[in-house]
């Protein structure tokens, strides 16, 4: 599947079916449902994608210092650009596995 794929899967009432989870919280994300995505972040705190999804959630959210923490957890640096940006990146980089 290509980036283009997923955010065309975005219009859809629903996740593709068998996508990971973290793509599935990035498309509940997409279609305004936060705390759908943050269920499934929470879902498997302290494995890396999860904790790096968490940590994009937060920078959305608003809470730098939350989403501090947990870009700290996922081993990475603050995302420098937008929030589109970075939630295009993280798709991609899902897409890649």
């Amino acid at each position: 599947m290509t980036l283009d794929q997923f955010t065309a899967s975005l219009t859809q009432p629903q996740p593709l079916v068998g996508i990971h989870p973290v793509l599935q919280a990035l498309w509940y994300d997409a279609n305004g449902q936060w705390e759908q995505a943050h269920n499934i972040a929470q879902s498997r705190e302290g494995e890396l994608s999860y904790d790096r999804l968490h940590a994009y959630l937060h920078r959305k959210e608003g809470d730098q210092f939350n989403a501090g923490y947990w870009y700290r957890r996922a081993r990475t640096a603050v995302f420098a650009g937008t929030l589109q940006e970075e939630w295009a990146a993280l798709v991609q980089q899902q897409l890649e596995f």
